[in-house]
């Protein structure tokens, strides 16, 4: 089973940016679509936003404007998705997980990454 690891997290001020980045251990083309959930204390995980395998992308309803995702190959030659969220708000606290789905029913979470937006 592929590996994702999440990583770019930390404490940043309201209003800055921070981009996520989740590294998968195999190809990305096997599943159809990646996401970025969070969870924050004492609430469900909620999904942020997903890349589809054919390029088209969704967004949380709170994050729209603020938040893309896109893919790429690292610099380590594995392929990535990424998080760039702008205007960082408190209610942005959260652990940022990733998740990629496929066609064969395989579902495959990271560890996590801890966001905190905090002045």
């Amino acid at each position: 089973q592929d590996q994702l690891v999440e990583s770019g997290g930390g404490l940043v001020q309201p209003g800055e940016s921070l981009r996520l980045s989740c590294t998968i251990s195999g190809s990305i083309d096997r599943y159809n679509a990646v996401g970025w959930y969070r969870q924050a204390p004492g609430k469900q995980r909620e999904l942020v936003a997903t890349i589809f395998k054919t390029g088209p992308t969704k967004y949380a309803d709170d994050v729209k404007g603020r938040a893309t995702i896109y893919r790429d190959v690292g610099m380590d030659g594995m392929d990535t998705v990424y998080l760039h969220m702008n205007s960082l708000k408190p209610d942005d606290t959260a652990v940022y997980y990733c998740n990629a789905r496929g066609g064969d029913g395989s579902d495959v979470w990271g560890q996590g990454t801890q966001v905190t937006v905090s002045s």
